[in-house]
């Protein structure tokens, strides 16, 4: 089997499994520093499956995806936070829905992008995903544990 036939449902999968147990830490990754949650995931589990892409790879990836998150699910995932206060329970759990599903879009517009690129990589995929946002990769080795 490929790593082609690899990235499907099952992928995001195992990154929902990787989201609960870091949760805290990933929320706190995008709030504080941006960073793109799905993208932090596929790089935990590209690692795993010693898949590496390069630096250039994953800073194209970044910049598709931020450029259609940045049209689309970021508005939304503003608008959600502002509404809080003033909608029902059900109201703001229908937010919620809808920015899942506007999640799962990037996710599909990450695998389209993934499966155009080579795994030519030499380094941890998390080590140069947390490095395009400056960020040390030591100080969250505990998201690769």
């Amino acid at each position: 089997m490929t790593y082609l036939n690899q990235f499907d449902l099952s992928l995001w999968l195992m990154c929902d499994s990787y989201y609960q147990q870091h949760q805290t830490l990933c929320l706190q990754l995008q709030d504080e520093h941006q960073v793109n949650v799905n993208l932090l995931l596929l790089s935990l589990w590209l690692d795993k499956q010693g898949y590496l892409l390069t630096p250039t790879d994953w800073s194209q990836i970044k910049d598709e995806v931020h450029h259609w998150e940045e049209r689309v699910l970021l508005p939304y995932r503003k608008l959600r936070k502002l509404s809080k206060n003033g909608l029902i329970e059900a109201e703001y759990q229908q937010m919620l829905e809808v920015e899942l599903m506007l999640e799962r879009k990037s996710q599909a517009l990450i695998l389209h992008k993934l499966r155009q690129l080579p795994h030519e990589g030499t380094s941890s995929n998390l080590n140069v995903f947390l490095n395009l946002y400056r960020l040390d990769a030591s100080e969250y080795q505990q998201l690769a544990a």
